[in-house]
C-alpha cells in the first residue's frame, strides 16, 4: 500500500475558510492563509482550497485569497471552485496552484477533461464528484452525482461517471458525499469503495469525518488513497499529527 495522504479541505466563501453541514448553513471558521500555514506546519500531506460559492455565483475563482495562500504554503495545494475554462486553469497555475480541481464545469462538458490533462498533465487535474443516494423506488441513480454546489441534480451515475473521468484523463478523483458531508458521522463507504474500486486512479475520500476510526474505514474498507477532513481539523479536535499516529498504529503508511 502506498502511503495514505491527511488532507485539510478548506471551503472558502467571501475570502474566509468556513464549514457546513450538507453544503448548507456555513459558518466561519478562520483566514485562509493563516489556516494554510498552520495546517503546513502541522504536517498536512497536501491542501485543498474550494471556493464553495464560485458556481452558485456562476463566477470564476477568486484569485485574491489563492494568490495571498499560494505565496505561504510549503506542500502541494489543489484549488477549485469555479473553474469553467482552460483559461481559468491557466490562471490558477501561474499563481502557483499544483493542481486544480474540476466538478461542475467537467459534468457539462467533458472533453474539457481531455483537452486539460493534455495541455496540463494528468497529473495535475483532479475530477472533484459530489455525490448523493437517492432511494432505490427513485428513477434517478442509487449512487448520482450532484453538481452548482450540490444543488443541482444530473441524473448521471456516479461509478460511470468516475470511470469516464479517468478514460478522460483525470489523475485523481476527489470524492464528496453530499449526504455525509459535516455530519461526523463518518465517510459514505459505500460510495468510496464503489468508485475506488471502478477506476485505478487515486480516489480522495471526502466528507462526514468525525473521529479517527472514520479515517481508518475509509481506507481500509473504502479503500481510498487519501482522506480529507475539515471539521476536525479545522475546530482543533483532532490534529494532522494525531491521525498520522493513528493510522500509523493501525498499519496505515502514512508520510511523517
Amino acid at each position: 500500500m502506498k502511503e495514505v495522504r491527511i488532507i485539510p479541505c478548506l471551503d472558502v466563501k467571501d475570502g474566509r475558510v468556513v464549514k457546513g453541514v450538507r453544503f448548507e448553513n456555513v459558518r466561519d471558521a478562520r483566514d485562509p492563509v493563516e489556516a494554510a500555514e498552520a495546517y503546513c506546519r502541522e504536517g498536512a500531506d497536501e491542501l485543498v482550497f474550494l471556493d464553495i460559492a464560485a458556481t452558485v455565483e456562476a463566477r470564476g475563482t477568486r484569485l485574491d485569497w489563492v494568490r495571498r495562500v499560494a505565496e505561504k504554503v510549503t506542500v502541494p495545494l489543489c484549488i477549485g471552485g469555479g473553474i469553467r475554462n482552460m483559461e481559468d486553469m491557466k490562471a490558477l497555475f501561474d499563481l502557483g496552484v499544483d493542481r486544480i480541481s474540476v466538478n461542475t464545469a467537467a459534468v457539462r462538458d467533458p472533453e474539457l477533461l481531455a483537452n486539460a490533462s493534455s495541455r496540463f498533465g494528468k497529473s495535475r487535474l483532479v475530477v472533484a464528484i459530489d455525490g448523493r443516494k437517492n432511494s432505490p423506488d427513485s428513477a434517478l441513480p442509487r449512487l448520482e452525482v450532484v453538481v452548482r454546489g450540490g444543488h443541482d441534480s444530473t441524473g448521471i451515475e456516479l461509478v460511470g461517471w468516475a470511470r469516464r473521468a479517468e478514460e478522460l484523463g483525470a489523475g485523481e478523483i476527489l470524492l464528496t458525499s453530499k449526504d455525509a458531508d459535516g455530519t461526523r458521522e463518518g465517510y459514505d463507504i459505500e460510495m468510496t469503495r464503489a468508485a475506488a474500486e471502478a477506476v485505478s486512479i487515486p480516489v480522495v475520500a471526502s466528507g462526514g469525518a468525525g473521529k479517527l476510526e472514520h479515517l481508518y474505514e475509509a481506507v481500509t474498507i473504502g479503500r481510498a488513497s487519501a482522506v480529507q477532513a475539515a471539521s476536525i481539523f479545522h475546530f482543533g479536535e483532532i490534529s494532522i499529527l494525531q491521525a498520522k499516529e493513528y493510522l500509523g498504529g493501525k498499519g496505515i503508511p502514512v508520510r511523517v
